[in-house]
């Protein structure tokens, strides 16, 4: 469960991280996450996601929505019957906590712009 959000810092179960991370559909948390072209989600990208196997992966985009998917990723995900919810930041963290009961729910999430 995300506990809360703003810029540059998200709190997951009580613990804090302040850096880009990713959510796996076991509840790990893994920060530090990097991208390989700054603002864009490529595959390569959410790889350990996508072998992960979740149902849907939602994408937190930035607190302004600065990320964006490349367009290939969505083609990709939907042959892997993998769901992408692309969002800002705020409405990620709605979604993502909206689905954890009902989905086998992963996430990526980029916390500055």
């Amino acid at each position: 469960m995300i506990d809360k959000c703003s810029f540059g810092v998200m709190v997951i179960n009580g613990k804090m991280y302040s850096s880009d991370l990713i959510i796996y559909p076991d509840g790990r948390v893994a920060d530090h996450w990097r991208r390989q072209s700054g603002h864009r989600l490529s595959s390569d990208d959410i790889d350990s996601l996508i072998q992960s196997k979740p149902e849907v992966i939602v994408a937190g985009m930035g607190a302004s929505g600065m990320m964006k998917p490349e367009p290939e990723l969505g083609d990709l995900l939907q042959k892997n019957n993998i769901t992408l919810i692309a969002e800002p930041n705020d409405r990620a963290i709605k979604t993502f906590n909206a689905l954890l009961d009902s989905k086998k729910v992963s996430a990526c999430f980029h916390l500055t712009c």
